[in-house]
Parts: structure tokens; C-alpha cells; sequence
């Protein structure tokens, strides 16, 4: 089953928001495969800003993960790095792409998932999204390919 990126809630607040009446948590994305069934397989997840680990439940959901400071278990993009060709790993570090990213990519490639994309880049300018994707077609043969959408709703 093709795996999906999600938004998980951490309890930390990025410095920026820290002096505000009602605080606002950091939410990161995660990569979230599911069974059979549709349910998302538990696994765990650090947080790129305070590094707690979370477990992943659900999609969208995640509790503290209590008594592991650190996840030597959690996949890294320098594991990530030794499966993929050469090539694909230079694109996804010139577009500092998340580890999310990164297991998105991975996943598509070990379950031969040919035709499926991955979105590398996305930037809003005057009302229009210019999203950049990678196709991948298979193991080292892939296409860059960049949409402009337009955001107005008429």
C-alpha cells in the first residue's frame, strides 16, 4: 500500500511564537505507511525542531513517546541515502527536502511504485502556487516537472 506525508502537533513552540497569549505548536511533517485495511502502521517520529520522538497512531495523530530520548531505530536520510542512486540523493538534498520526503521517495522505489510523484518544492508568489515534483519512473530513471496553479477561486 503506497504510504502518505502527513502534519503531526508537537508541545513545542518555535521562537518566533513563544510571546504570544495562545501558543502556537510546531506541527512537522511525517511519512505514514498503511495496512491492508487503511489504518496507518505505528512508527516513530522525531520532531525537527525539539527532537522529542513521537509514535505515530493515526494520520494527524501521535502521542510522546516517554522514555526514549534517543530513536537510533528511526529511519535517517544517511540510511535512506545507501538505497538510492547517487543521482536521486543529490536531488533531494538541493531541494532540502524533509526526511519525510526522503521515506516518501524510498517508499515508492522499494514497492516499484513506477509513475507515482513526489513533490520537492512548493512557493507561493501573487496568488499562484509554482509546485516542482519529481515523476519517478523507476529505479534511476525519474523527471523533474513544474506546475503553476492558479489559487483564485472565481
Amino acid at each position: 500500500m503506497p504510504g502518505s506525508k502527513h502534519l503531526i502537533q508537537c508541545h513545542c513552540v518555535l521562537p518566533q511564537y513563544r510571546n504570544l497569549e495562545q501558543p502556537v505548536f510546531h506541527q512537522f511533517v511525517v511519512f505514514s505507511k498503511t495496512d491492508s485495511e487503511g489504518s496507518v502502521i505505528p512508527s516513530l517520529s522525531k520532531c525537527n525542531n525539539c527532537g522529542v520522538i513521537h509514535k505515530i497512531t493515526d494520520f494527524c495523530k501521535s502521542e510522546i513517546a516517554h522514555g526514549i530520548d534517543e530513536a537510533v531505530a528511526i529511519s535517517s536520510e544517511d540510511d535512506m541515502r545507501e538505497f538510492l542512486s547517487e543521482r536521486l540523493s543529490n536531488i533531494l538534498d538541493s531541494h532540502f527536502c524533509d526526511t519525510a520526503t526522503w521515506e516518501q521517495v524510498t517508499d515508492i522505489i522499494s514497492n516499484e511504485e513506477w509513475g507515482a510523484a513526489v513533490i520537492l518544492s512548493r512557493q507561493t508568489v501573487a496568488g499562484a502556487t509554482q509546485i516542482k515534483k519529481i515523476l519517478i519512473s523507476g529505479k534511476d530513471s525519474f523527471k523533474i516537472e513544474t506546475n503553476l496553479r492558479e489559487e483564485f477561486i472565481g
